[in-house]
C-alpha cells in the first residue's frame, strides 16, 4: 500500500448556538495568532491573502506613479506623486479632471488596483491597473479593465459608479471580520475590519476563546482535540483521513469518509459566484446559511458546466469527480502559503498513480511538453480582468465532441488554435477509442432545457433526479424545469424539496415561481423549518404572496416569521438597490404597498442607475391604478436609460391602460428592437398590435420572433389563436402541434388542437 501524505481534510465544526462559548467570541487580530503559531504566520506573510490589500506606501505600490501617462479614447490618466503620496489625475464623477490621492493598494499578482477615497466613506476601485507581470510576460504597464469601449462618468463602469464601491463590492473577501457600517439615512459608510487584509480569523473564526483556553495548555494537550475544544468555530483540520493507492489500483481513496464539506464551504464564501445573506458569517459553517451560490446559470457558465464569466472556483470544482471523491482544496493547496503542495504533475500525482498517467500513452503528448501538463486538459484557462488566467477546477475530460453539438471550448482546441474541431475529435477517437464522444453528457441536457427543446422537460426531471450527477447540476436542471410547469414537473419539486443537499431545495423552490399557490404550499411549506437559513428565507420569498387567511394561525405565524428573517437577509446588503427591491416586492405581495414604495425609493436612493427599481416601482403604481405616476416613474429611468428595452416596454403597457394605444405600441415596438432576444416583448407587442385590428402586423411580430424562439410557448399559442381567428385553420393547427411537441403536458393546447381538427361544420 502506497501513503501518500496525511493531508488535512475538513472539520465537522457547526454554526455555534446561543450558550456554546464560541458564539460570545470576538476577533483578536492576527498579530495575537502570530504570537503562537510562528511556523503558519511565516507561510502565509507575502502570500495572495497576506497582500489582499495594504496601504499605499513606497514598498507596497507596485505601479509606475513617475508621471506616467495612460490614454483610453481620448481620455488621459496621470500617475504622479505629491511627496509621499500617490496621486491619480483624472476624470472624477463630474467628467472634470482632478488629483485623487491613492488610499490603498489592491491584490499583488498578476495586477494590482488602486482605492481611491471619495465622499461619504466610499473607496472607489480604480479601473486602470498595472499588470505587474514581469516585462517579458507583457506585464509592467498600465491597462485598462475595460479596454473595448469610452466608459465616461455616470456609465455604470466608470471608476466613480456604485459598481465599483470597494464597501460592497470587493471589502467582505479582501478583509477580515469587515463591517460595511452602511447608513441608509445619510448614505454614509463607516466601514470597519480586525485585519486589512485576509488573516487568520477570516478561515478559523473569532480567536478570543481560542486565546483564553490556549493559555493553559501544552502542545500535547492541543494535539487531535476537535475544533469546538479549542474555541474555533472555523477549524479547518481533523486529524485522519489521508490518501491510500491501494495495490493494483491507480487513483487513490481516502482512509476514512469526509466528515463534512465545511471547509470547501468555508473557502466557497470568497471564492464562489453567490450572493451574501449574512454579514460576518462564522467561518466553519455552511455556505449555504451565509450565501446564495449561483447555479450553472447560463450567462455564467457554459452548458457543460465550464466557467464562461468570473465564477471564483467553487462552482467548477463542486461538479468534479475529485469533490465527488473526497478531495478538498486544502489536498491541493497549502492553506496559509496558498502555493500548490507539489510543482507541474506532482499535485495530480498525488492521488493518480504517475505510472498511469503522467506517461504518454495516457496524455499523447510528448514528455515534458505543455501539453504533458495534467492541468492543460483537464483544468484549462480563461482570463479574466485582462492579464488573470483562472483555471476550471471541474476537472473534466476533454469532450470536443460537445464543442460540435453544443458550441462549448474544449481544452484541445484552446491549444491548438489553427486545428479544427473536426481534427480535435478525430484525435480523441483515435486516441481513446470511437466512443468516447459517444456518452452522452449533463451539458447537452441543460442546453435543451436553456432553449426549451421538446422533450427537454422529461430529460431535465431525470437529471434532477440523477444519483450519479453533483449536487449543483441537479440543482441547474430542476431549476429550468420551471419552464415547464406540470404535474410532473411538480413531483420532481416536491422530491427535490426533501433532498438532502441544500442546492437542490433551493432548486426546487426556484421552479416553485410559476405554480399557483395551492402547489406553493405543497411544494415550500415544510421548508420554513429548514436548518439552512437560504432555504428557509428563500421559501418564505415565494411564499409570500399566499393569503394568509388560507392559513391556519400557526402557519401565518411561521410565514411571518420566516419573511422578517428574509428581509433581514437582504437588509445585510443595504447598501445595494437590489436588497431594497426584493423587499419592496414582498411587500407588494403581502399587500402592504405603502413598505413596498418607500422600498423602492429607497433602491433609487441608493444608486439612482438601478433599473429594476423604476420597473418594478411603475408595475407596483400600474396595479395601484396610479398610471400618471408609473408613467413619471418610467420617464425618470429613461432619463437614466434612453435604450432600456424593459423601460420601453413597460412604458407601452402604461399607455394601454391610458388609451393612448398607438403610442404605446410605439414604444412596444421599440423595445422588441432593443431587445429581439425577449420573446415576452414580442408577445406583448403582438398582442397590442392585434387589439388595434392589425393582425397583420401582429402575426409578423410574431413569426420573427418565432424565428429566433422557435419553442416559446406563448409566442406558438397566441400564433395559433391568432390564426384560428383568422379562420386559417391550417397554420393555427401547426402551430398547436408545435405547441404540444414542447409541452406533451399541456391540457389547454390539446384542447386547442382537437377543437381545430374537429370540422367546422
Amino acid at each position: 500500500m502506497i501513503v501518500i501524505g496525511g493531508l488535512v481534510g475538513c472539520s465537522g465544526v457547526d454554526r455555534p448556538v446561543d450558550g456554546d462559548p464560541r458564539a460570545e467570541a470576538s476577533y483578536v487580530g492576527g498579530a495575537e495568532c502570530a504570537t503562537c503559531h510562528t511556523e503558519e504566520t511565516e507561510a502565509w506573510t507575502g502570500s495572495h491573502h497576506d497582500l489582499a490589500m495594504q496601504e499605499a506606501t513606497a514598498s507596497t505600490v507596485l505601479g509606475d506613479f513617475d508621471d506616467a501617462l495612460f490614454t483610453s479614447y481620448g481620455s488621459t490618466t496621470t500617475f504622479t506623486k505629491r511627496g509621499e503620496v500617490f496621486v491619480i489625475r483624472t476624470e472624477g464623477p463630474d467628467g472634470v479632471e482632478a488629483d485623487y490621492d491613492v488610499s490603498y493598494v489592491f491584490g499583488v499578482d498578476p495586477l494590482q488596483q488602486y482605492l481611491i477615497e471619495l465622499d461619504r466613506g466610499r473607496y472607489q476601485a480604480f479601473t486602470v491597473a498595472w499588470d505587474s507581470r514581469p516585462e517579458e510576460e507583457g506585464g509592467q504597464r498600465w491597462f485598462h479593465l475595460y479596454p473595448d469601449d469610452r466608459i465616461e462618468p455616470g456609465d455604470r463602469l466608470h471608476w466613480t459608479a456604485p459598481s465599483m464601491t470597494w464597501n460592497w463590492m470587493c471589502a467582505e473577501c479582501h478583509s477580515t471580520d469587515l463591517r460595511r457600517n452602511f447608513d441608509l439615512e445619510t448614505l454614509t459608510y463607516s466601514t470597519t475590519w480586525s485585519d486589512m487584509d485576509v488573516s487568520c480569523e477570516s478561515c478559523h473564526g473569532p480567536g478570543s476563546l481560542h486565546v483564553e483556553l490556549a493559555s493553559s495548555w501544552t502542545d500535547a494537550e492541543t494535539t487531535g482535540r476537535p475544533s469546538e475544544e479549542l474555541g474555533l468555530s472555523g477549524a479547518m483540520a481533523h486529524p485522519g483521513g489521508g490518501w491510500v493507492i491501494d495495490p493494483g489500483e491507480t487513483i487513490a481513496r481516502r482512509t476514512s469518509p469526509i466528515e463534512s464539506n465545511r471547509q470547501v464551504e468555508s473557502c466557497a464564501h470568497c471564492h464562489a459566484r453567490r450572493a451574501t445573506i449574512e454579514e460576518g458569517r462564522v467561518a466553519g459553517t455552511s455556505i449555504h446559511d451565509s450565501d446564495i451560490v449561483s447555479r450553472l446559470v447560463e450567462g455564467l457558465y457554459y452548458p457543460d458546466g465550464q466557467i464562461l464569466e468570473e465564477v471564483y472556483v467553487y462552482g467548477s470544482f463542486v461538479q468534479s469527480k475529485m469533490y465527488a471523491a473526497g478531495v478538498r482544496c486544502s489536498d491541493c493547496h497549502e492553506p496559509h502559503s496558498l502555493r500548490l503542495r507539489a510543482e507541474g504533475n506532482g499535485v495530480c500525482a498525488t492521488c493518480h498513480l504517475p505510472t498511469a498517467y503522467d506517461t504518454t500513452e495516457h496524455h499523447n503528448h510528448p514528455a515534458g511538453s505543455s501539453g504533458a501538463e495534467c492541468v492543460a486538459c483537464h483544468m484549462p484557462s480563461t482570463t479574466y480582468m485582462g492579464v488573470d488566467p483562472r483555471q476550471d477546477h471541474s476537472m473534466r475530460i476533454p469532450r470536443p465532441h460537445l464543442t460540435d453539438r453544443l458550441g462549448v471550448p474544449n481544452a484541445c482546441s484552446r491549444c491548438h488554435e489553427r486545428e479544427s474541431v473536426a481534427w480535435a475529435i478525430e484525435a480523441v477517437e483515435r486516441w481513446y477509442g470511437e466512443d468516447a464522444g459517444q456518452v452522452q453528457h449533463f451539458g447537452e441536457v441543460l442546453d435543451a432545457g436553456r432553449a426549451g427543446l421538446p422533450g427537454s422537460a422529461t430529460q431535465l426531471r431525470d437529471l434532477a433526479a440523477s444519483g450519479d450527477q453533483s449536487a449543483i447540476v441537479r440543482a441547474t436542471a430542476l431549476a429550468l424545469t420551471a419552464a415547464d410547469p406540470s404535474a410532473s414537473t411538480l413531483q420532481a419539486i416536491e422530491a427535490g424539496s426533501v433532498d438532502p443537499d441544500p442546492f437542490v431545495r433551493l432548486a426546487a423552490i426556484a421552479a416553485l415561481e410559476g405554480f399557483p399557490p395551492d402547489a406553493r404550499l405543497r411544494g415550500a411549506f415544510r421548508l420554513l423549518r429548514d436548518s439552512i437559513r437560504a432555504v428557509r428565507t428563500e421559501a418564505a420569498r415565494v411564499l409570500s404572496p399566499i393569503s394568509v387567511a388560507s392559513l391556519t394561525p400557526a402557519q401565518q405565524s411561521l410565514l411571518g416569521e420566516v419573511v422578517e428573517e428574509y428581509v433581514a437577509t437582504q437588509m445585510v446588503n443595504v447598501d445595494h438597490p437590489s436588497a431594497h427591491v426584493n423587499v419592496a416586492n414582498v411587500r407588494a405581495q403581502q399587500g402592504d404597498p405603502v413598505a413596498a414604495e418607500i422600498a423602492y425609493r429607497d433602491a433609487i436612493r441608493v444608486d439612482p442607475g438601478f433599473i429594476p427599481a423604476y420597473l418594478n416601482l411603475s408595475d407596483l403604481y400600474r396595479a395601484l391604478g396610479r398610471d400618471g405616476d408609473a408613467r413619471a416613474t418610467l420617464e425618470e429611468g429613461l432619463r437614466i436609460d434612453p435604450e432600456e428595452a424593459a423601460l420601453h416596454h413597460s412604458m407601452g403597457l402604461v399607455l394601454v391602460r391610458l388609451g393612448e394605444s398607438g403610442s404605446a405600441v410605439e414604444w412596444l415596438a421599440r423595445a422588441v428592437e432593443l431587445a429581439p432576444e425577449a420573446p415576452r416583448f414580442a408577445y406583448v407587442l403582438g398582442v397590442a398590435l392585434n387589439s388595434t385590428d392589425d393582425s397583420d402586423a401582429a402575426i409578423g411580430a410574431l413569426t420573427t420572433s418565432l424565428t429566433r424562439h422557435p419553442y416559446d410557448r406563448d409566442l406558438l399559442t397566441l400564433l395559433a389563436l391568432l390564426h384560428r381567428d383568422r379562420g386559417e385553420r391550417a397554420a393555427a393547427s401547426g402551430y398547436a402541434e408545435r405547441l404540444l411537441e414542447v409541452a406533451p403536458d399541456d391540457q389547454a393546447a390539446a384542447q386547442l388542437l382537437a377543437d381545430l381538427r374537429r370540422s367546422p361544420d
